[in-house]
């Protein structure tokens, strides 16, 4: 009788699009910050593209984490859509963090392994979006393929960063002499990377559901 009074399945596929796409749009204004950090204003301005990004995101999950306790019947496992989404907001708060700490340890200019780091970033974010938008279609076996690989690919990128980031690690230890500096950046290339493993943790979790569910 009770579950009567309970819509039977939330829009949840749709609202895993809504956030993808936010973490898109904090990835690439992300990457318009580090692109043009030279100007003081542009640089202020992306940062609040990423900051309006995060909260978007963040007000999607809390609608997501609501509607599955609202919902009767979930089209996937309750404890795979909470996984889901909060490791997707996971993503877009590092990205808000990497930008916050560019503008409170105000480092001097962008080095080539930062723009790398960044580039590799934006591009998890946007296979992380297709892997998304497939899921809602897994039953189709082209389409649980099709995200498999997307996921793998994910993976790929994932490694890139681990490498980009330990050549620049060796590079900063080696070449740069300011104390201060070697501290800043240390940290921005760290924070970098975590987006790419957080990006690899989300299509763990989307690999889980096509094995689970196609």
């Amino acid at each position: 009788m009770f579950g009567k009074l309970l819509p039977r399945e939330g829009n949840f596929f749709e609202m895993f699009n809504q956030h993808a796409e936010r973490i898109v749009e904090a990835a690439r204004a992300f990457e318009q910050l580090v692109t043009h950090y030279a100007d003081v204003h542009l640089r202020e301005q992306y940062n609040r593209d990423v900051d309006n990004a995060e909260r978007a995101a963040d007000r999607v999950t809390h609608d997501v984490n609501r509607l599955i306790h609202k919902t009767f019947i979930t089209p996937i496992d309750r404890e795979q859509i909470h996984k889901l989404i909060n490791t997707m907001d996971d993503v877009a708060d590092l990205i808000q963090d990497s930008a916050e700490t560019m503008a409170l340890y105000d480092v001097r200019h962008m080095t080539d392994e930062i723009v790398r780091l960044t580039a590799l970033s934006v591009k998890c974010c946007d296979r992380l979006k297709d892997a998304v938008k497939y899921l809602g279609k897994i039953a189709d076996p082209a389409v649980a393929e099709a995200t498999l690989k997307t996921c793998e690919e994910i993976d790929r990128l994932e490694s890139d960063a681990d490498r980009v980031m330990r050549s620049a690690m060796s590079k900063l230890f080696r070449e740069e002499p300011d104390v201060r500096e070697v501290i800043k950046l240390k940290a921005i290339y760290e924070l970098l990377e975590t987006i790419t493993d957080k990006c690899e943790d989300v299509a763990n979790v989307i690999e889980g559901i096509v094995l689970e569910n196609s």
